[in-house]
C-alpha cells in the first residue's frame, strides 16, 4: 500500500464531490479517482451511508473532495493553474471546463460547474512574464484583453 501524501488539498463540495472528481480524472492526464468513502454516521450535510469523501488526483496533485453540504462555496481565492504547451491543449482544457456547465472569466481564468476556479495558462505567457521588461509588459497587456488565452497573440506580443 502506498504511503499517503503528507499534504493533500481538501476541496469542499455540497454533495457531488465524486462527480467532480470523475470529471477531472476524465479531463486531465495523470488524474484518477482512487477511493470513495461513505459516512459512518449522520453529519450536518448528510446521513450515514452517503458519500462523504472522495480521494483523487488532478494532474498528479493529491486531493480529497468532502461532501460537506452547502455551507461553504468555492471562490477565486483558490484555483488550479494548469500549464499548457499549445493552443490545442489550452482549448481542450478550457472547452472541457466551460462546456461542462462552467463559465468563462478573464485572463485565462474559468470556473467549472461546481464553482472551482481554474487558470488555463500557456507556458509562453508565464515565460514572458518571468522575462520582465518590455516583453513582459507587452504579453501582459495582450493577456488583459483575453478570456481564454490565445497563444499566437501572446507570442506576437512577446516579439514586439
Amino acid at each position: 500500500m502506498a504511503k499517503p501524501a503528507k499534504n493533500t488539498i481538501c476541496l469542499w463540495f455540497d454533495k457531488d464531490a465524486a462527480e467532480a472528481a470523475r470529471f477531472y480524472a476524465a479531463t486531465f492526464p495523470d488524474s484518477q479517482v482512487t477511493a470513495v468513502h461513505k459516512a459512518p454516521g449522520d453529519f450536518p450535510g448528510g446521513k450515514a451511508g452517503d458519500e462523504l469523501t472522495v480521494e483523487f488526483t488532478v494532474l498528479g496533485v493529491p486531493c480529497i473532495g468532502l461532501n460537506g453540504g452547502p455551507v461553504f462555496k468555492h471562490s477565486e481565492a483558490f484555483s488550479f493553474q494548469v500549464a499548457t504547451d499549445t493552443q490545442e491543449e489550452t482549448d481542450r482544457y478550457w472547452n472541457a471546463i466551460v462546456g461542462n456547465g462552467g463559465q468563462e472569466s478573464a485572463c485565462g481564468w474559468c470556473k467549472d460547474k461546481w464553482g472551482l476556479s481554474w487558470q488555463i495558462t500557456p507556458r509562453t505567457l508565464t515565460e514572458a512574464l518571468a522575462k520582465g521588461g518590455d516583453e513582459a509588459r507587452r504579453a501582459f497587456a495582450a493577456m488583459m484583453t483575453m478570456t481564454k488565452i490565445d497563444v499566437a497573440t501572446i507570442d506576437a506580443a512577446r516579439r514586439g
